[in-house]
């Protein structure tokens, strides 16, 4: 067993909005992820949605008001509820979802699980 150190996993890729599985916990996925300019609007039918800024700035946009988060900031999007990430400028997340979690919440659309 060793440490998962962050910042040496997220240098190892480029690409936004496709996340990195680090680790796995009570069989939910740990990721890592870069995040610049909108994502699409969405939502997860069977699973809240956890994000915490490691670095940068994100907006979660909801359709009843916005969350601003900064770095050492998370939010927890609850099931069900449609919401958009946004970042004006490149920022850095941890997130943790069920494995397998389409993060379009529509696997025809989804990235795919890279693990680094």
């Amino acid at each position: 067993m060793n440490a998962i150190n962050l910042a040496d996993k997220l240098a190892t890729f480029a690409e936004h909005w496709q996340p990195r599985v680090v680790g796995q916990f009570n069989g939910h996925d740990l990721m890592v992820v870069k995040v610049k300019g909108e994502f699409v609007w969405h939502r997860h039918d069977d699973t809240d949605d956890f994000f915490l800024v490691l670095s940068g700035r994100i907006t979660i946009r909801l359709r009843d008001g916005d969350v601003s988060l900064g770095p050492g900031e998370l939010f927890v999007v609850p099931k069900g509820v449609e919401h958009c990430p946004v970042a004006d400028e490149e920022a850095q997340l941890l997130l943790i979802e069920p494995t397998g979690t389409p993060n379009t919440g529509n696997a025809a659309t989804a990235a795919p699980r890279h693990i680094v």
